[in-house]
């Protein structure tokens, strides 16, 4: 296939991960009422159970594809978000809802693991990221029309009609992919699949100082977005009394995610990825730090439209972050793309759910807890990122590990 469709079709593997969860979102509190959740916070577990799900199995789907090929891990992990979103069409319980967002969870793990992995199989270096960032751009185009397809479905019938609509189109991509994405792992770099090869390749992983703590800048910064996943509709709708025009105000936002991953996609092959990133991260810093003053000192609750240009523009720079950082960690790494994909992807997802998790229970009806969490996970993220680093921003070349 052409590069086009490749891009297009890595973008919507990784994009059904996207889809199960803000899709999600205008149905939460439809759903606590459905099925008997009395605390508003609790109905965030719809979003957190998924994530954990999806950041635990990363572990196992990188491993199995270095030694088993890409197309096999990742049509099974595809045919059991399919069937697990089927099952949630009818399960009668909030507590089997939880158990089988984890499975779906899980199958989704598949095509981020499985997806990076074959980018990586194929690109390296700056191509990589500019690679990395026009599938980003793809695949913001979900959160942009997500939480609106949510909204219009729910128009027809029930939140039960949400899980149907996201079978039927992770069905078309599992078919897209079966029929046209062929197998890159070359036979010399298959790794057997023992444990002493798999503990091995963990370990060559986790130490190295510049996967390791790109990985662990990404994790933070993954939870402050998380942490806003959680309490989106509690934000909008309770705060800002947006209603049914919540999930515009979502897309909103999202576009200047899409805006920033095309242009790094343009900027990153003439500036590279540190200065990019680096420069995105200290912005992102600085975003934060105003508003964060503009919350506490201003009036209560801050204007929506105040709200929302901050809001964008710390979205903006998040942008260049992700697919940058995600590369960086990777470029070491690619004599075992599978499993430093999995790995990588673990923590990222695992972390990032946790903290993100604790910043939507620490919800109080105002934003003041998720924007802190912004700010304080910046920070955290700056310091890994100067340890990787040894201390030295917008260096254009790797160094040394």
């Amino acid at each position: 296939m052409g590069k086009r469709e490749f891009v297009a079709l890595a973008a919507f593997l990784m994009a059904i991960n996207s889809l199960a969860i803000d899709i999600m979102l205008p149905a939460l509190q439809q759903i606590g009422q459905a099925l008997g959740v009395e605390s508003e916070n609790h109905r965030q577990f719809v979003v957190s159970s998924y994530l954990f799900g999806f950041g635990l199995a990363q572990l196992f789907y990188g491993p199995i594809s270095d030694r088993f090929g890409r197309r096999i891990p990742l049509l099974v992990g595809m045919l059991i978000y399919i069937c697990s979103a089927l099952g949630s069409t009818v399960i009668p319980t909030f507590e089997g809802l939880l158990i089988l967002r984890f499975i779906q969870g899980i199958g989704a793990a598949g095509t981020r693991v499985v997806t990076v992995s074959i980018v990586r199989d194929i690109y390296g270096g700056r191509q990589m990221a500019e690679v990395m960032s026009l599938i980003m751009m793809v695949f913001m185009i979900v959160p942009v029309i997500a939480p609106g397809s949510g909204q219009v479905i729910m128009l027809f019938g029930s939140w039960h009609l949400i899980f149907a609509f996201i079978a039927v189109m992770a069905t078309i991509i599992m078919i897209w992919a079966y029929l046209r994405l062929p197998e890159t792992l070359r036979p010399e770099n298959a790794r057997p699949f023992t444990p002493s090869s798999v503990l091995s390749a963990f370990k060559l992983v986790l130490t190295n100082r510049i996967a390791l703590c790109y990985t662990l800048a990404s994790t933070f910064l993954f939870g402050a977005m998380f942490g806003f996943i959680n309490s989106a509709q509690q934000i909008y709708v309770g705060i800002y009394h947006l209603g049914n025009y919540f999930p515009l105000a979502f897309a909103g936002v999202a576009i200047f995610m899409s805006m920033s991953s095309f242009l790094n996609s343009r900027l990153v092959g003439r500036f590279g990825m540190r200065r990019l990133s680096h420069s995105a991260l200290l912005g992102f810093i600085t975003v934060t730090t105003i508003w964060l003053i503009a919350l506490m000192a201003g009036p209560k609750p801050l204007p929506f439209p105040f709200f929302i240009f901050f809001f964008g523009l710390t979205m903006f720079h998040f942008g260049y972050l992700g697919s940058n950082f995600n590369s960086l960690a990777m470029e070491p790494l690619g004599h075992v793309a599978g499993t430093a994909s999995s790995v990588l992807g673990f923590m990222s997802t695992v972390g990032g759910a946790a903290i993100g998790a604790m910043i939507g229970q620490f919800f109080n009806g105002t934003a003041v807890p998720l924007v802190s969490g912004f700010f304080s996970v910046s920070i955290i993220g700056l310091i890994f990122v100067l340890i990787a680093e040894k201390g030295r921003l917008f260096q254009p070349h790797n160094k040394p590990v």
